[in-house]
């Protein structure tokens, strides 16, 4: 982890610097949208229920009072306010902040927006020119607009699980999110081409992501095998299904990754690294598409000679071969290596209850800086004060009655210290 907090944002040139945004969204895909977005620079106002919060604040290990790993890992350089949007006096409010704000992201129902006056065209009558992104689990024309969106019933249903694991396993789920994860990736590049054309035209728009639209898209060349073959391709687990060997074997000591991607590598491969000129000499290995339809002869053969070598001589020879490898590491260990800790891909950030807390940095570099950290992952409602007193100028005693009525909760005064 890096040493050090300090941020050189004054050195940063922020795309999406001026850009505010409300963040409706609960769980992965829409804050995972909203998260891309402010770390590019935008103002980022997280609205949540005032009592629980986005569901996640009690997903995963716990971490203060108020968030957990899960919540901080979707929701950094955000503020979050606290609003009931089932109160009409909580609508009202977010109907007041609108005409400040560019972008609105939700993942409510589909109908569910609608219902509580947060629809397109009830929003686009205060806003005109507001880019609105609608994350759902299904087609919002289709028979299936208001079934809920869930990562692990999508995967199933996108044949996600079917595509994964080895063949004599049952269909498996990936190991993240990953159907929300590629679904908010995908709403924040349409929020951003959206604001594009909004820069040329003046015109907002109207953004729908659906869950299932991103779990089919992203079965990508297995998918189109698929269609090519009229039915499931074959599964082949840390294998690739076309390119041998390529995947992860196991050497005397530990795993690593191998991935020769041409025959000139296959044939360094054997006289440097295994030291079996032979194999490559063997018209049944000679070429890749050989390869991999003697596959079943081929590898049983690797796997034995790999496991005879210990891991570091292999990887050694495999890098002065010029053969793409690497070591197949825990999590926790991939996380405190080296590697991370040089990238600057971690921060400890300071946290009011725990002292600090381990957050992602962003993964983008700009100009050959890599995006800072601008605001830690907030405290339930932390910013509804500050944020509506700047915004709509509120004051005290309006946010206090406010509170009394269940409509937010206001986060502690800050706390004056005597000299």
């Amino acid at each position: 982890m890096a040493d050090s907090n300090t941020e050189q944002n004054q050195d940063i040139d922020f795309p999406l610097e001026g850009v505010k945004v409300l963040d409706l969204s609960r769980v992965f895909a829409g804050p995972l949208c909203g998260m891309v977005l402010a770390d590019f620079g935008a103002e980022v106002v997280k609205v949540e229920h005032p009592g629980r919060g986005d569901d996640t604040r009690d997903w995963g290990m716990r971490i203060g009072k108020t968030e957990t790993t899960y919540y901080n890992s979707m929701n950094r350089n955000k503020r979050s306010i606290t609003l009931d949007l089932q109160t009409p006096e909580g609508v009202k409010i977010l109907h007041e902040l609108l005409p400040q704000f560019d972008v609105l992201i939700h993942n409510f129902k589909t109908g569910g927006a609608e219902k509580l006056g947060l629809g397109y065209e009830q929003l686009k009558a205060i806003k005109p020119d507001l880019i609105y992104c609608a994350v759902a689990g299904y087609d919002s024309s289709g028979p299936e607009a208001k079934r809920p969106g869930y990562d692990l019933v999508i995967q199933g249903e996108a044949g996600l699980m079917a595509l994964n694991g080895d063949a004599n396993m049952p269909p498996l789920k990936f190991g993240v999110a990953v159907v929300d994860l590629v679904t908010g990736m995908y709403a924040a590049q349409a929020v951003l081409a959206a604001l594009f054309r909004r820069e040329r035209t003046g015109k907002g728009r109207l953004i729908e992501m659906a869950l299932y639209d991103s779990g089919i898209t992203v079965t990508g060349y297995y998918g189109l095998d698929a269609l090519q073959l009229g039915h499931d391709p074959e599964r082949y687990g840390n294998a690739h299904p076309s390119i041998v060997p390529y995947g992860m074997y196991e050497a005397a000591d530990g795993p690593l990754i191998i991935a020769v991607g041409n025959n000139s590598q296959f044939d360094k491969f054997c006289r440097q690294v295994v030291l079996r000129p032979d194999i490559v000499e063997d018209q049944r290995f000679s070429t890749n598409v050989n390869r991999a339809k003697n596959r079943l002869e081929l590898l049983p053969m690797l796997k034995e000679l790999i496991g005879s070598f210990p891991r570091d001589l292999l990887l050694e020879r495999l890098t002065a071969a010029g053969i793409p490898c690497g070591r197949v590491a825990g999590l926790h260990e991939a996380l405190t290596s080296d590697r991370t800790r040089r990238s600057g891909l971690l921060r400890d950030m300071p946290h009011p209850v725990a002292g600090t807390t381990p957050v992602f940095a962003p993964p983008y570099r700009l100009d050959g800086q890599r995006l800072p950290i601008r605001h830690a992952p907030p405290t339930l409602g932390e910013g509804t004060r500050e944020v509506l007193q700047r915004l709509l100028t509120l004051d005290d005693a309006q946010l206090q009655d406010l509170q009394a009525k269940g409509v937010l909760t206001l986060p502690p005064e800050p706390s004056c210290s005597t000299p």
